[in-house]
């Protein structure tokens, strides 16, 4: 029987794949069977006090008998996605699935946003998307193989207030999926968004530590569930959409809440 799941032999580069939901695709992807290029920035995971979370990472990868890099490039300055698409390949060949897993958020009230919050975020979720599409896609249409997923967020469909610029590229990063799906599913690119809902990551760990304020959140981002995800509970999303099983799936934006993106009754 063929299996569908397997990732052997073909090679992904996860964006932000050092921590988080980025970290747990990569392993998953590892244990099918990929060898996994694992982009990070290395200011960002200092300043979350994981300096060494991508080398873990990686390291964890090759335990598992795959290939593994480590990638480092700055998404916000200019040429950064098309940096680490060029390291990523030439450390471990031709690339055939692109996950764009990194992004910044500011919860900041919308009148109160800087120039610069507006800048980062416009270069890190939207402009560094552009530029890892333009350098991935060309050799997986030549090749006819390929799997493109961008992770979106609830944000998508339900903005959360203070994050309207973050929920506002979301937006537009699915609408560019979409669009690039329909030119590049006749070459066996397919090309798909994941949007998860609440889920424990690195990036709310500060808002964790007051759990009643958590649980507060919970209760509201993630009624239905009445918990948030954890990362892993990402990746059956992502392999379904990553590996040979998607090879008639193209330009779904699939919800992964756990209902929260359902209407409330």
């Amino acid at each position: 029987m063929h299996d569908w799941f397997s990732m052997k032999g073909r090679t992904a580069l996860i964006t932000g794949g050092s921590m988080s939901i980025g970290r747990s695709i990569a392993l998953c992807f590892a244990d099918h069977g990929a060898s996994v290029a694992i982009h990070h920035s290395a200011a960002a995971d200092t300043r979350v006090g994981l300096p060494d979370a991508a080398r873990t990472t990686a390291e964890e990868i090759r335990s598992r008998g795959v290939k593994a890099c480590v990638v480092e490039s700055d998404l916000a300055r200019e040429g950064g996605g098309r940096r680490a698409h060029e390291l990523a390949q030439a450390e471990l060949g031709p690339i055939d699935v692109l996950v764009v897993c990194a992004s910044i958020q500011f919860r900041t009230p919308f009148l109160e946003l800087t120039s610069d919050e507006i800048a980062r975020q416009v270069a890190v979720n939207f402009n560094a998307t552009i530029e890892l599409l333009q350098a991935a896609l060309p050799s997986m249409q030549a090749r006819k193989w390929g799997r493109v997923l961008t992770v979106g967020s609830i944000n998508q469909d339900r903005p959360a207030p203070d994050l309207a610029v973050y929920a506002a590229l979301k937006s537009a990063q699915l609408n560019l999926c979409i669009n690039l799906a329909r030119q590049y599913a006749p070459y066996n690119v397919m090309i798909n968004n994941l949007a998860p809902g609440l889920v424990e990551t690195v990036r709310n760990l500060s808002q964790r530590e007051d759990i009643d304020n958590w649980k507060k959140l919970e209760a509201t981002a993630a009624a239905l569930m009445g918990r948030a995800a954890q990362a892993d509970e990402m990746v059956g999303a992502a392999l379904l959409l990553c590996s040979e099983a998607a090879s008639y799936i193209a330009g779904v934006d699939l919800m992964v809440t756990g209902a929260a993106h359902l209407p409330r009754t």
